[in-house]
């Protein structure tokens, strides 16, 4: 088989679904991107078992069809060091011999058999749910609640977003049991109420293809697997088996504490008066009376601290409460508004941090972070 292409739109065909190839392949063959020729249409896989990624390129100048395995190492390195020219490629699928050929040059490199790469997985038909969901705000969900994923081997259901679709909205939620973030919609319903596990490192791959997307994204999942169609992508990937916790639960409904801040000026100090907190500990004291914050944070250790001073619109008793700076820091990048709510109750229950204003009706955000002993 022969085709021609353009080698900046081949690379970056490559480089968005070679992110899924891992480092420590079990399969000798998953070190490989699967090329596929059909009807003038090239369908390259990328694949690391659990997940597996599929792109396509339309060709003008294509001929003949089959299938081969192409080392993804040394094919994404040569691209890289072409500038934008067409490249011919001529595969023999019997000797497996891929000849790559610009105006001034020639490269071979050797295939494998593409039969040998692993099927993908089906999504049951008695199983399946469908559903179509906008692309940017996929992209909205994954991005808000990817960052609040545990890394924790005892428990893989904390270790992905979990979505939770309903007939009045769709739900994506995040926790490490430390932070825990709530993302709703209400313009995305799906028939009927179902839920899974995205596992983390397909999320992110998600998050890294979707801001070209312009189009309506289909999702169509089972008990194990999920597939996400784009335009010019293909995601399937398994599932994590389990139950969710109930995350509805661990959100305190009563919180009489309400302070209202500037959230660009509240980061800005969160990050100046954390480089003075203890390295183990990270943590920051926020003590509230009247209409002002103090933050402050020492490490007793090396006999260093930072105090900080901002005016907040604050309603409730004067309170003292501890949290992990870096999670805080973390929360505040993430959420859109130009002021936040912090509501609390009292210095050993958790903090809900929302969005003092919303520009979207149909979204709803809400994280939670659990606060930290204050040493007296």
């Amino acid at each position: 088989m022969k085709f021609v292409v353009s080698s900046m739109e081949l690379l970056s065909h490559l480089q968005a679904i070679s992110r899924v190839i891992s480092n420590k392949n079990t399969l000798p063959i998953l070190d490989n991107f699967l090329f596929s020729l059909n009807d003038g249409v090239l369908e390259i896989t990328a694949s690391d078992l659990e997940s597996t990624l599929i792109t396509s390129i339309n060709l003008e100048n294509a001929d003949g069809s089959g299938e081969i395995a192409v080392p993804a190492r040394i094919l994404n390195d040569t691209l890289k060091e072409f500038a934008e020219i067409p490249l011919t490629f001529e595969i023999d699928t019997n000797s497996l011999v891929v000849v790559i050929q610009s105006e001034s040059g020639k490269f071979t490199i050797m295939g494998q058999n593409g039969a040998e790469f692993p099927q993908l997985p089906e999504i049951k038909d008695d199983q399946k749910q469908e559903l179509e969901i906008d692309g940017e705000i996929l992209l909205s969900g994954i991005t808000k609640t990817l960052f609040a994923t545990a890394d924790d081997e005892l428990r893989p259901v904390m270790n992905g977003v979990f979505m939770e679709l309903s007939e009045d909205d769709t739900t994506f939620v995040a926790s490490d049991a430390h932070k825990l973030v709530r993302y709703k919609r209400t313009d995305i319903a799906a028939g009927s109420a179902s839920s899974f596990i995205l596992p983390k490192k397909p999320a992110g791959l998600l998050k890294n293809i979707l801001p070209k997307e312009e189009n309506m994204v289909k999702l169509e999942f089972d008990d194990r697997n999920a597939s996400f169609t784009l335009t010019n992508y293909k995601m399937v990937c398994r599932l994590v088996e389990g139950n969710y916790p109930s995350y509805n639960s661990v959100i305190p409904t009563d919180n009489p504490f309400r302070m209202t801040i500037d959230r660009v000026e509240f980061y800005n100090a969160l990050r100046r008066v954390s480089v003075f907190s203890n390295q183990a500990s990270n943590l920051v004291k926020l003590s509230l009376t009247g209409n002002q914050l103090t933050v402050s944070a020492q490490d007793i250790d090396f006999s260093i601290s930072g105090t900080e001073r901002l005016n907040c619109q604050y309603e409730g008793d004067d309170m003292e409460i501890g949290f992990k700076s870096t999670f805080l820091i973390e929360i505040l990048a993430n959420l859109p508004s130009s002021d936040v709510v912090l509501e609390m109750s009292d210095p050993t229950r958790a903090g809900i941090i929302l969005p003092a204003t919303t520009e979207n009706e149909s979204e709803d955000i809400l994280m939670l972070l659990m606060p930290m002993m204050i040493n007296a």
